[in-house]
């Protein structure tokens, strides 16, 4: 217990907390607002849409017949255990840290919006002409902003460890 008592782990944990409140905040008001389905143009090719995915990224699996939940809230419980355990054994690497409490963040609120309601609720819309992207929200973002660092962080190696040509 003492690890998240550490100033180090609180601050990746907190970030993690942050990350979820912006992505429920941001779910709540677009469900207040918006009726499902319904589309408001912000830019020419960006619209806040309210959509409900109920599998994971790009609509994978969501038309499995409901089982796709259980899994993905499963697969998000492992994730958690597995990044909180690395939070522990890194929390004083800020670059990797960072990284981790971001995915974090956005795996938990994505498995509470499956846990609470059955789906995830995305509202992020970017399109061009006849190009779209699946629509996606705050969580979905943390998730890849995190992981992208994460592979940054990778390749770029620990500062003073020499590089093998």
């Amino acid at each position: 217990m003492r690890e998240f008592l550490n100033p180090a782990m609180r601050k990746w944990l907190g970030l993690a907390f942050a990350v979820i409140v912006a992505d429920h905040l941001t779910k709540w008001w677009v469900s207040a607002t918006l009726d499902y389905q319904e589309a408001v143009p912000v830019l020419p090719f960006f619209s806040l849409v309210r959509v409900h995915n109920t599998g994971a990224a790009f609509s994978f699996l969501a038309d499995a017949g409901g089982w796709q939940r259980w899994f993905f809230i499963a697969v998000g419980i492992i994730a958690t255990v597995i990044i909180v355990r690395l939070l522990k054994r890194h929390a004083n690497e800020p670059r990797l840290a960072f990284s981790l409490a971001l995915v974090l963040g956005g795996a938990l609120g994505n498995v509470i919006d499956r846990v609470v309601l059955g789906h995830v609720v995305d509202f992020l819309y970017f399109h061009y002409r006849s190009f779209a992207w699946p629509a996606f929200n705050v969580a979905d973002s943390a998730i890849t902003v995190g992981a992208a660092l994460l592979i940054w962080d990778s390749l770029r190696g620990n500062p003073g460890t020499p590089k093998t040509s």
